[in-house]
């Protein structure tokens, strides 16, 4: 902003609370979890849900694990009536489901929510009225705290005169100061303790007490404060659930909810992603995978976020960003070649210790939690593009293609294919990764093209006899070279031709993982004894010893290739 623009904003005032407990408390136990995707949520979105689409996502909701759902304003339009109405009629709500209804403070709205969840086996009423002195001056008039105070007193009232009214149904008072953010704290505790005065909730029939952060107005801290203040004074605190609703104005509405557990709320709503109005509501997804990556159970299960962001986008037309934490289809990627050889160490080494012990607690760097509990795949962790290094095209290719390429092996390799990357100016794909190192790396047939290779067992103990033919410079070159094993033999076998001009430094072999059952991956390093430089080769062949030859061929290929 501007110097003369800033000058119109003043600081939030801190709350007087110098002996507050919540800095020094931890989160060890998941809060009662509340969605309110198919109202706050809902009216949040350009092109609201139709009912059929709610009744899906309701479906959904109660899948992942949620026992509280608000499922809309009935009062409001009838076709959020006549969606909680089916709802009921139809039977949809699991018996361990609790619905939730929103409704302003005022009686016929009041009157109408009640005809609507009729029926339903229990029923969360939530009433609210704008209590900030904002809000009193601006959208009521001027109007006094009394006045305020006397909405919520009344309709609370008319609540608990209706309640014998519809006796199928269990009915739940929860209680909202809206616009709690920006209230003065003894007026929001006012407002509250009137309302409790006038429903004598019990330990065992507890009401809901919510403290919405409507607007962010100030940072997470100054909330947890607002929190634990309110906790201490309002009344029957036994006997009342307080409620978390935080947004995102500032950016950290997880941030405000976690802090405001450890100030003493017990329950929390939100939306799955975070969709709700302005910048959004708190994303309760984010909130309990936090949770989940400290040990601590959540009674969600978001053991399958790919097929629950497609279901959430598809019903509320929203997108969910490629960083958004968890869910999004870059966070578990690493295109840094730093990051992408860290997470390679750690899942080789992951790998070595739970084949011994199973238990041992998740450990990757980079890596919060492990992709594959929230069903992520581990194709997409490691991506590469120009920034990437050895180390993750070396992960590329042993996760992809079968790959166990050795370690000596990586630079000339990742040299070869982010240089590439580089050129294109774009990301690889994975096929593309493995055609480059195919076409640079294995089986290569130029200059020398292994045209024949038989082997005989000699009578001399540990030897062997090479038959072998080549091309090379349009000629062909027959001959045989002895030796403790086929490459040795091969390589004598060059060497009366007049074409060894190297010395093999290193050897390895493997099944090749992902491809056919009777494939082997070989990789010779070969060092010129010209200029002392080396060089690596791979071959693939149904049989071991070929894949050998053909990788020592590839070798000398590319270091006369490039030399």
């Amino acid at each position: 902003m501007k110097p003369e623009s800033i000058r119109k904003y003043r600081p939030f005032p801190p709350v007087s609370l110098p002996d507050r407990q919540w800095p020094d408390r931890t989160i060890t136990q998941a809060p009662i979890w509340c969605s309110v995707d198919l109202r706050d949520g809902n009216q949040a979105l350009p092109q609201p849900m139709s009912v059929e689409e709610k009744l899906e996502f309701f479906d959904v909701l109660c899948g992942v694990g949620f026992k509280q759902i608000e499922v809309g304003f009935p009062s409001a339009a009838d076709t959020e009536f006549n969606f909680l109405r089916r709802l009921i009629d139809e039977d949809r709500i699991p018996d361990d489901v609790t619905i939730q209804v929103l409704v302003q403070t005022r009686d016929h709205l009041i009157r109408r929510t009640f005809e609507a969840i009729d029926g339903a086996k229990r029923a969360i009423v939530h009433i609210y009225n704008s209590t900030s002195p904002l809000q009193r001056r601006v959208t009521f008039g001027d109007a006094s705290r009394e006045q305020i105070r006397d909405i919520a007193v009344e309709a609370a009232k008319l609540v608990k005169e209706l309640v014998p009214t519809i006796p199928r149904t269990e009915v739940v008072l929860q209680y909202s100061p809206e616009s709690f953010s920006d209230t003065e704290l003894d007026f929001a505790l006012e407002c509250c303790n009137a309302v409790i005065d006038i429903w004598q909730p019990t330990a065992e029939k507890k009401m809901i007490v919510n403290l919405p952060d409507t607007v962010q107005w100030t940072t997470p801290n100054i909330h947890a404060d607002m929190i634990e203040w309110m906790c201490r004074h309002l009344k029957n605190r036994e006997s009342l659930l307080v409620s978390l609703h935080t947004h995102n104005d500032r950016g950290t509405g997880t941030a405000a909810t976690e802090l405001g557990l450890m100030a003493g709320a017990d329950r929390v709503e939100g939306t799955l992603f975070g969709n709700g109005e302005r910048t959004g509501n708190l994303d309760i997804v984010n909130v309990a995978l936090n949770m989940n990556s400290h040990g601590i159970p959540t009674g969600l299960d978001f053991s399958d976020l790919p097929t629950l962001r497609r279901v959430y986008e598809r019903v509320t037309r929203m997108t969910v960003g490629e960083r958004h934490p968890y869910v999004g289809e870059l966070v578990f990627t690493a295109f840094s070649g730093s990051h992408q050889d860290a997470i390679k160490k750690g899942f080789d080494r992951r790998e070595r210790e739970t084949k011994e012990n199973p238990d041992i607690p998740w450990g990757v760097p980079y890596l919060t939690i492990d992709p594959q509990d929230v069903g992520r795949s581990y194709e997409a962790i490691i991506r590469i593009n120009s920034q990437s290094g050895k180390g993750g095209i070396a992960y590329v290719l042993d996760r992809e293609h079968g790959f166990d390429l050795p370690k000596t092996m990586h630079p000339q390799v990742g040299s070869y294919i982010y240089g590439h990357a580089d050129a294109e100016g774009r990301e690889l794909s994975n096929d593309e990764i493995g055609e480059l190192f195919f076409e640079k790396f294995a089986n290569l047939g130029s200059p020398m093209n292994l045209v024949d290779f038989e082997l005989d067992h000699t009578e001399k103990k540990g030897e062997v006899v090479c038959h072998a033919a080549i091309e090379l410079n349009g000629e062909t070159v027959r001959g045989e070279g002895r030796g403790n094993g086929p490459i040795n033999a091969f390589v004598h076998f060059l060497e009366e031709a007049g074409h060894k001009d190297f010395k093999v430094t290193d050897y390895r072999s493997h099944a090749l993982r992902g491809g056919s059952d009777a494939d082997s991956a070989a990789y010779v390093q070969i060092q010129s004894l010209v200029d002392s430089s080396l060089v690596w080769g791979c071959g693939i062949d149904p049989s071991i010893e070929m894949a050998g030859l053909k990788a020592l061929v590839s070798a000398w290929n590319l270091q006369h290739a490039e030399a």
